[in-house]
This record gives C-alpha cells, sequence and structure tokens, in this order.
C-alpha cells in the first residue's frame, strides 16, 4: 500500500511538470471577464427579482 502512495505522489509530479499556467495578462483578463460576467448576472438577477416583486405588489393591490 505504501509504494501505491509513492508512485501516486510521482504520477502527480509528472502530470503537473505538464500544466500550462496562464501567464500574468492572460489571468488578470480571465479574472475581469468572470468579474464582469458575475456582475452582469447580479444586475439581471435583481432588475428580475424587482420587476417581479413590484409585479405581485401590484396584483396584490388589485385583489385588495
Amino acid at each position: 500500500m505504501f509504494n501505491k502512495l509513492i508512485q501516486y505522489f510521482k504520477d502527480s509530479f509528472v502530470e503537473l511538470t505538464k500544466v500550462t499556467f496562464p501567464t500574468k495578462n492572460q489571468a488578470v483578463l480571465l479574472t475581469v471577464v468572470v468579474v464582469g460576467v458575475c456582475f452582469a448576472v447580479a444586475v439581471f438577477l435583481g432588475a428580475t427579482d424587482y420587476g417581479l416583486s413590484y409585479g405581485m405588489q401590484q396584483l396584490l393591490n388589485l385583489a385588495l
């Protein structure tokens, strides 16, 4: 069992050497994209929530 654990770490290290990490510029660009998409989704969900709340309030006011 100990040999399997050692082999696992050796294989993991070999696979890690094959990884190409993004450059600093790529990391910054992708971070900006992720933050932008999160902001857009937050605005969309907020507007949808506000619109549905407003619509529900108007329906409830009609019932009274």
